[in-house]
């Protein structure tokens, strides 16, 4: 069972070709396999049903699809994205312009959930562990649902029966978010007390239950605090975040001496399995991909002679420099200006030399903008949208062919691991007012220590200490440094960037007419007007919201916290004579 479920995770397609195909099952009427109770008694058929849930963690994505949980047209602050705009490319501003046809975010969702239900309802096996057990996963993935729903949409029909085009509840009215979020975390909880397997890498288990508690958790968290003010709500879920944090700190997970092998393993095991991460002791939970079975385009994006979306020069001032310091206060040499060699390379190895090493593992050596290209060893000749290009995700061992074709790349992607556990504990504890000199120690020193960062003075007092000036959150110093540290630390991971923006509530950073620096890019003032072609600057960086003639603005507004419900289930909802409210503002 166990291969079978490895396999369901990496060849997910292959699976799904040779057995019923679950979505069917679960459009109504039901086939006569899984609508027949005896089918539920046995746990080969239910685990069967488990198996295809795994596609829920979409990793780096599936064959050419530029659809993926990192980096790509994700937005944020953190790089400059240029997105297709009917027959132009185009700077990326919101997701949403208007209130389109449908919301992808509902259409999927509910899909899942009513797979989940009809898991949760139907499994009846006589070995109560085995059931729970199988239960437990079910909820688990049916609360992760609910929380992408109520992240994406806020208050949303709570559907816990598998319905049928009939059903009252059909058409219910929107449920509380707050009872929604109370919800998931008893499905959550079941799944932490009832899920069989401790750990595992590439099966359900008590720690990725955990991990997804906490991100959960810290998410209902930050939002009842800096959306609602709900300061005893936010507590309670602070609390659970740091309980789960610890259930899988006290696990045999430890933080890894290479910091980019988390992103781009490609190495096989002695039998063939493509699980190179598998033996990463920072790993809880990945998704595995191979060469000829499943592979994804994170690495082709990123080695493509289309200009990329590069890092913005907001996100490379947020590293701290190697002794300790931001950039306003540091005494190392702040120059981010790259050296121009003789061969006309715009060498940036200077200024990451005296940064945090996480930004030199994230980063290429060398800028590429207008007609000044870089290439690497198995790379196209590349251009960026801010001169900054990222080699985080690409393997340098990895043949050019794979990793230059789209489809055929097969790193495997982290979907949790220990430093994302460090990142919210250590948040969590410092918004309860908890973190103290050992949290500290536990988990920023090693993070800090695999960064090249000094740490000799590093203590709770030291992060209250700095004092950075380019804190523009409303925050404490020591909150600060937290989110700095996440900010660093999950670079372009899993588009966590934009949803911390959006809890925390400050998406408005994003409103590049308040802000204009956050498209900012690469220093290239020494550049010519032939090396700049096609090229904006302003003081002598580039600006990343220009692209061939023009130059976009992306403006917020309050209704960007929430998108847009899709019109045609309202107009659905209309025919029979009933209202769903359209979120505010669209």
């Amino acid at each position: 069972m166990k291969k079978q479920i490895i396999y369901g995770l990496i060849a997910g397609a292959a699976v799904l070709s040779s057995c019923n195909d679950f979505l069917d099952d679960n459009r109504y009427p039901l086939d006569k396999q899984t609508d027949n109770p005896a089918y539920w008694t046995s746990k080969v058929n239910v685990q069967s049903q488990i198996n295809m849930l795994y596609e829920n963690f979409t990793g780096y994505g599936s064959g050419a699809s530029w659809v993926n949980d990192f980096y790509y047209r994700s937005l944020s602050d953190d790089q400059c994205t240029h997105i297709e705009s009917g027959a132009v490319m185009a700077f990326a501003r919101w997701t949403y312009q208007t209130a389109e046809s449908t919301n992808s975010v509902w259409d999927a969702s509910y899909v899942q959930i009513r797979r989940c239900n009809y898991i949760i309802n139907n499994t009846n096996l006589s070995d109560e562990v085995d059931n729970n057990d199988l239960i437990g996963q079910a909820r688990l993935i049916r609360a992760m649902q609910y929380y992408e729903l109520v992240r994406a949409l806020g208050d949303v029909p709570l559907v816990t029966t598998v319905l049928n085009p009939d059903s009252p509840e059909v058409y219910g009215e929107r449920t509380p978010r707050n009872t929604v979020m109370d919800f998931v975390l008893e499905d959550l909880n079941f799944a932490v007390k009832n899920i069989a397997t401790q750990s595992s890498k590439v099966e359900f288990s008590v720690d990725l239950a955990n991990a997804m508690k906490s991100e959960i958790c810290l998410y209902e968290a930050a939002y009842s605090k800096y959306h609602k003010n709900d300061t005893e709500r936010a507590n309670k879920f602070y609390a659970e975040v740091v309980n789960a944090c610890k259930a899988i700190m006290e696990q045999k997970y430890s933080i890894c001496d290479d910091y980019r092998s988390i992103y781009n393993s490609n190495t096989a095991l002695a039998d063939g399995s493509p699980l190179g991460n598998i033996s990463n002791p920072e790993i809880i939970f990945m998704k595995g991909y191979k060469a000829g079975t499943l592979g994804h385009s994170a690495a082709a994006f990123l080695s493509t002679e289309t200009a990329i979306p590069g890092m913005t020069k907001d996100a490379f001032d947020a590293y701290l420099f190697r002794d300790a310091k931001p950039l306003a206060t540091t005494s190392l040499d702040k120059s981010d200006k790259p050296v121009i060699t003789e061969d006309g390379a715009f060498d940036i190895s200077a200024a990451l030399g005296v940064r945090d090493g996480r930004l030199a593992q994230t980063l290429d050596p060398q800028l590429a903008f207008g007609t000044v290209t870089f290439k690497r060893a198995n790379s196209n000749y590349l251009t960026s949208t801010t001169g900054y290009t990222i080699c985080k995700y690409v393997n340098p061992e990895a043949p050019y062919q794979q990793t230059t074709t789209a489809g055929q790349n097969s790193t495997t992607a982290p979907i949790y691991w220990l430093a994302y556990t460090y990142c919210d504990y250590l948040e969590a504890r410092a918004e309860l007012g908890q973190l103290d000199d050992n949290d500290v120690t536990m988990c920023v020193k090693p993070l800090w220590e695999r960064a090249d960062i000094d740490t000799s003075k590093l203590s709770k007092a030291y992060l209250e200490s700095m004092g950075d000036s380019a804190n523009n959150m409303d925050v404490s110093s020591l909150i600060w440094e937290i989110r700095r540290l996440r900010r660093c630390e999950l670079m372009f991971d899993r588009n966590h960037r934009y949803w911390d923006l959006v809890r925390w509530h400050k998406l408005d950073l994003l409103d590049t007419t308040k802000y204009p620096n956050i498209v900012l890019g690469a220093n290239v003032s020494g550049a010519s007007a032939a090396q700049l072609k096609d090229v904006v600057t302003v003081y002598g960086y580039i600006n990343g919201a220009h692209f061939g003639t023009t130059t976009q603005s992306r403006i917020f507004t309050e209704r960007e916290y929430l998108q847009p419900l899709g019109t045609n289930i309202i107009s659905l909802y209309n025919s029979k004579g009933l209202e769903l409210p359209q979120n505010p503002g669209w």
